[in-house]
């Protein structure tokens, strides 16, 4: 992926019920490509009665899914990760907030080489926290379970809001903040670039972070949009994301695609 991917362009339009919440593609064994969505509707009802109220920007990798919840408790003291095997299984794992940790769960990201799980939590952050991908990596469980932090990636500057993020590359994330103060970046709902250092391998590193220009906010209603998840397609090069339209429009969420240039 470029510094400054090229467009963006008009994607397409999709029902926010179902998909304004992420967005990521599902690469099959027999070579088969799905765009999956997510909103609050796609949240199962056997997830919802446990009090997981809201579904996060999943990820996909060796064609499972991977999806981060968290509490609709008033006090939650622990957030979920939901993997969907190729075959249709469901397994989730459980993480107990750290002391200092947020309980927001808006995504989660899977490391090309599928070890490693990044996630964020809300508000202004220095950092993302890194997880053991549930499942995939040996060290958890095979079946659901707990899942502990591994490490963080610390931040040179502060980010605002991260409602998505996926990796382009090995040392490489593109990440959509919904933040419009314009206080931390130039651009309002920047889209954000993060350079690490090298492959995650579990400890905490450093990446520095990029303004790549801001998001498009398009629509035929006027008012506040809110920028959703963000999907690399390591086959295509093709970038996604979301942008959820104002008012009543938020009927509707837009996909924009950005493509290398």
């Amino acid at each position: 992926m470029p510094t400054r991917p090229s467009g963006p362009r008009p994607g397409s339009l999709q029902s926010t019920l179902t998909a304004g919440e992420g967005v990521t593609t599902v690469h099959s064994a027999d070579g088969q490509d799905t765009v999956v969505y997510r909103g609050v509707g796609s949240i199962p009802l056997s997830v919802l009665v446990q009090g997981w109220t809201h579904i996060g920007d999943p990820d996909s990798a060796d064609g499972y899914i991977f999806d981060a919840y968290q509490s609709g408790a008033s006090s939650p003291t622990s957030k979920m990760f939901r993997v969907t095997t190729p075959s249709g299984a469901a397994y989730e794992y459980v993480h107990t907030l750290v002391p200092g940790e947020l309980y927001n769960n808006s995504f989660d990201a899977v490391s090309p080489d599928t070890q490693w799980m990044v996630s964020g939590e809300w508000g202004t952050m220095s950092h993302l926290q890194i997880y053991p991908t549930p499942l995939l990596n040996p060290a958890t469980s095979r079946t659901g379970g707990t899942l502990d932090l591994s490490g963080l990636i610390q931040l040179d500057h502060p980010v605002n809001d991260i409602q998505g993020c996926d990796f382009t590359s090995p040392t490489q994330l593109i990440c959509a903040s919904d933040d419009s103060s314009q206080t931390l970046f130039p651009d309002a709902k920047p889209l954000l670039e993060i350079d690490l250092p090298g492959p995650l391998t579990g400890g905490t590193i450093t990446g520095h972070v990029t303004d790549l220009g801001p998001i498009p906010e398009q629509s035929i209603c006027s008012g506040t949009f809110e920028d959703e998840g963000v999907d690399y397609d390591t086959d295509t090069g093709v970038l996604r994301v979301e942008m959820i339209q104002p008012s009543i429009c938020g009927a509707v969420t837009s996909v924009y695609t950005y493509t290398r240039s």
